[in-house]
Order: C-alpha cells, then sequence, then structure tokens
C-alpha cells in the first residue's frame, strides 16, 4: 500500500470517516462515559487496543476462514481481545475498570470494532489493517476525551480530577518494593533463625520469637513466612528444654 493510502487512512480515521462524529457509531458509550476526561481516556484506551488487535487478527486470518462463518469468527476475536482488556484494567487499574463497569465489556459490540473488522482487516494485509485500526481507534478516542474535557469542565470545573484512578504506577512500584522487601526481609529472618535452632542459650530465642511478634504487628512480614518460622522455631525451642 502506498504512502497516499496510508495517508487517507489517516484522514479517514481522524475526520472524514471518523466512527463518532461521521458514522455515528459507539454513541452510547461516547455519552454515558465521558461524564470525566478520565473516564473517556480509559474507554478511549481500551477501544483502541481493541480495534488494533482485532484488525491485526482478522487480517492474519482472512485467507482461512470462509465467508459463512467469518462474522462468529470475528467476534470471538474481539471478545478474547476485550477480556484481555478487562484483566490488564483490573490488575493496573481497578478504580477505572470499576467506573467503566458494563461498558468494557460492550466493547465487544461496537459496531466501529466489527465494521471495521469486516470491511476492511478482511481484505487487507497485516500492516495496513493495523493502521487502520489505529487511526479508527485514535479518531474515536479524540472525540472521547474532547466531549469529556467539555462535560467535565461545565459540570465540575475541573480537569483530570481522578487521574490517579487510571494512573496507578506509582502505586504498582510500591507494591513491588514491597514484595521486595518482604522477600529480603524474610530472608534476613531465616537466617537468624538457623543461628536461634543451632543456639542453645534460652535468651536467644526469646529474644527472636519478639522480633518476629514485632515483625508481624508493623506488617512486614507475610503470614505464610511468619507461620513458617513459628514452626521452625518450636522445635528449637523445645529442643532447648
Amino acid at each position: 500500500m502506498s504512502s497516499t493510502s496510508y495517508r487517507q487512512l489517516a484522514v479517514n480515521g481522524l475526520w472524514k470517516n471518523n466512527p463518532a462524529l461521521v458514522q455515528l457509531l459507539g454513541l452510547c458509550p461516547l455519552l454515558a462515559v465521558t461524564a470525566s476526561t478520565v473516564n473517556a481516556l480509559g474507554l478511549a484506551a481500551a477501544t483502541l487496543f481493541v480495534l488494533v488487535v482485532s484488525n491485526a487478527s482478522v487480517s492474519v486470518i482472512r485467507s482461512v476462514v470462509s465467508d459463512t462463518i467469518r462474522l462468529p469468527v470475528f467476534v470471538m476475536i474481539i471478545a478474547a481481545a476485550v477480556t484481555a482488556t478487562e484483566l490488564l484494567m483490573q490488575a493496573y487499574s481497578y478504580e477505572l475498570y470499576q467506573i467503566l463497569g458494563i461498558f468494557l465489556p460492550l466493547i465487544t459490540t461496537n459496531c466501529i470494532i466489527l465494521g471495521r473488522a469486516d470491511a476492511f482487516a478482511r481484505k487487507n494485509p497485516l500492516p495496513a489493517a493495523i493502521y487502520d485500526g489505529f487511526m479508527m481507534g485514535v479518531g474515536f478516542g479524540a472525540v472521547l476525551v474532547l466531549l469529556g474535557i467539555i462535560r467535565e469542565l461545565l459540570g465540575t470545573g475541573a480537569l483530570f480530577a481522578d487521574m490517579q484512578d487510571a494512573i496507578s504506577i506509582a502505586a504498582t512500584a510500591q507494591v513491588v518494593r514491597s514484595v521486595a522487601g518482604q522477600r529480603a526481609l524474610s530472608l534476613v529472618a531465616t537466617v537468624q533463625l538457623q543461628a536461634v535452632v543451632l543456639s542453645t542459650n534460652e535468651n536467644v530465642r526469646h529474644l527472636f520469637q519478639g522480633r518476629l511478634e514485632r515483625l508481624l504487628l508493623l506488617k512486614h512480614l507475610d503470614t505464610a513466612t511468619a507461620a513458617a518460622l513459628v514452626v521452625a522455631l518450636e522445635p528449637a525451642s523445645t529442643a532447648g528444654l
């Protein structure tokens, strides 16, 4: 496909054949979710991802799927992409996932996605199909975000008020650091436990037990590791007695 054709795809997706402004497709989520900019961004990103994945998948299998069963196959591909999107959003942006609610799984029935898969992706090679899905997703997402900005400004006078719901990178990094810290602390505690087991000094065992209790109270030690340490410590205490 020539550069002119790619340019035409971009113009069609962003303006001339915009899914929301010209084709008037996907109006239910367009009007329901755009109460805030963050919600609009979340749905726009999800729709863009599904469009690109579904177009790419349909283009790859276009030569092996017959016309009689193509629509059910396309719907299954779209449903799989939507499921993957839901799982990713649950993992990395759960608050936004709860806000979008039923409109996430309803992406499966969005006429924009099935329409581009059937009208374009099944007739064109992979690069063109991916580009078309991307530009259609950007065009639809731009309308979503623009409408979200206008409604949020008019309704609340704020902008990007709940951005923390969409971006949870800092929280994710904190969880990773917490898990790494727990593992390191568990390793240190295990080394200390070995010294206690080998020790016959009752004071050393009591000292270690006190430290373990403080770690549990401060929630610096996960329950499974603490339980294992307690079980391992009991024989040592019994042997010392």
